[in-house]
């Protein structure tokens, strides 16, 4: 989650025209289209696996929107004579069995060639299997699982699908680099926690494994279920150990209320996380007394880029009503990631289901600067930029603290 950039958009239902597809996930398809593109005889639908509604929709939505951006800008340019690229979501309901009915429908539609998705490491596990069968790219702008493009057994990595890549890094990279920043801060005691899930089984595990390494210790390492509300007794667990910081691999609407429970208790350190909890809705959750909590997200601040920027001016003068997130310069840089590709494999394609193994095969050789840095692909499908930021939160909002790669 993982995964996995700042500001901050407020979750909102979609539209009413939005209808329930019979497998349960909500689907939307749109077109953007100018000049010669409106005037294509041929179709090719980008895909997204994200949750629209529901607690991380304030994710999922910004990574919708981000990736429709994308394609009017590409219609709008007429990147690829001849085709109009359309937007076709799906939510997923951040839960595998909706993400794998998701990707069904979606492997279904013949003018499908690539998905951007999921948020998810879970519900990418399950979605997976299905694309690859129907040879469609599948690129995550979040998934952080490390088992996701090395296979099960990390010590010896093996790719398993073809078609998934992803534009963030893995928990290996992000963990220790997290572990390694509240050790040169002078923490030399931790507890950890995670919420079953395996994009926070897999990030707290890393960042365990590091701290020790480092000479820290880890006072505790606890688990909550993954719908949590009330985290009185695992606080009461780790208070009295005495960690100078908390580390909580999970997304914000569990670390959030974690947080303000803490201080309430009395467990007053900082609480860190992954880039799952690197929103605004986890200020607003966890109240004033956040101030000082931490949060890695993969990339530079984006308002450092040049073309974050030009990402940033676009999303706001295209009026999406929903804040791009975390993850919405990702879903862009994963989006456009994709068009380069198109440009390769759909010129010379019949239609878009044609071109699914020529886009696949094109994938290996994009490389462009996007708005989260450059973006390009190894042999396993993982973003060949391994830089990452340290954010806390300041005067009620994410300030970035340290940028840098893990050594």
């Amino acid at each position: 989650m993982s995964k996995k950039t700042v500001l901050l958009g407020v979750a909102t239902l979609l539209s009413a025209s939005l209808a329930l597809s019979a497998c349960g996930s909500r689907t939307e398809t749109t077109t953007a289209a100018s000049g010669s593109a409106a005037a294509a005889t041929k179709v090719a639908k980008i895909g997204v696996i994200a949750p629209l509604t529901g607690d991380l929709s304030v994710m999922g939505l910004g990574i919708k929107n981000s990736v429709d951006l994308a394609i009017k800008q590409a219609n709008e340019s007429n990147a690829i004579p001849g085709w109009k690229l359309e937007l076709a979501a799906e939510d997923d309901t951040a839960t595998a069995d909706v993400g794998a009915n998701a990707a069904t429908k979606l492997a279904g539609d013949k003018d499908v060639v690539a998905v951007v998705g999921t948020l998810n490491s879970g519900v990418s596990q399950a979605v997976q299997p299905i694309l690859q069968a129907a040879r469609i790219t599948q690129v995550s702008p979040a998934n952080t699982g490390d088992y996701l493009t090395l296979g099960a057994d990390l010590a010896n990595p093996k790719r398993t699908y073809d078609t998934y890549f992803r534009v963030c890094t893995r928990d290996a990279i992000q963990g220790p680099f997290a572990a390694q920043y509240l050790w040169d801060s002078g923490i030399k005691k931790i507890a950890v926690v995670n919420d079953k899930k395996p994009y926070g089984q897999g990030l707290a595990m890393n960042v365990a494994k590091k701290f020790k390494e480092l000479g820290g210790e880890v006072v505790a390492d606890e688990t909550v279920n993954k719908d949590e509300k009330d985290f009185g007794t695992v606080i009461d667990l780790i208070k009295p150990k005495g960690p100078q910081a908390v580390y909580f691999g999970t997304e914000f609407q569990l670390a959030g209320p974690m947080s303000q429970q803490m201080k309430a208790k009395g467990l007053n350190v900082p609480l860190m996380g992954g880039d799952g909890i690197y929103d605004g809705k986890y200020i607003e959750l966890a109240g004033p007394k956040s101030e000082g909590d931490l949060a890695t997200s993969v990339g530079a601040p984006i308002e450092s880029l040049a073309s974050g920027k030009g990402y940033l001016d676009a999303y706001t003068k295209a009026g999406y009503k929903d804040g791009y997130s975390a993850y919405g310069a990702y879903a862009y840089d994963a989006a456009n990631a994709i068009i380069a590709a198109l440009k390769t494999s759909l010129p010379s394609a019949a239609d878009a289901t044609a071109a699914r193994e020529g886009t696949i095969k094109a994938m290996a050789s994009v490389s462009f600067d996007g708005a989260t840095g450059k973006v390009a692909f190894d042999q396993y499908g993982d973003a060949v930029t391994k830089v990452l930021t340290v954010y806390t939160v300041s005067g009620g909002k994410w300030t970035p603290k340290k940028t840098g790669e893990i050594k």
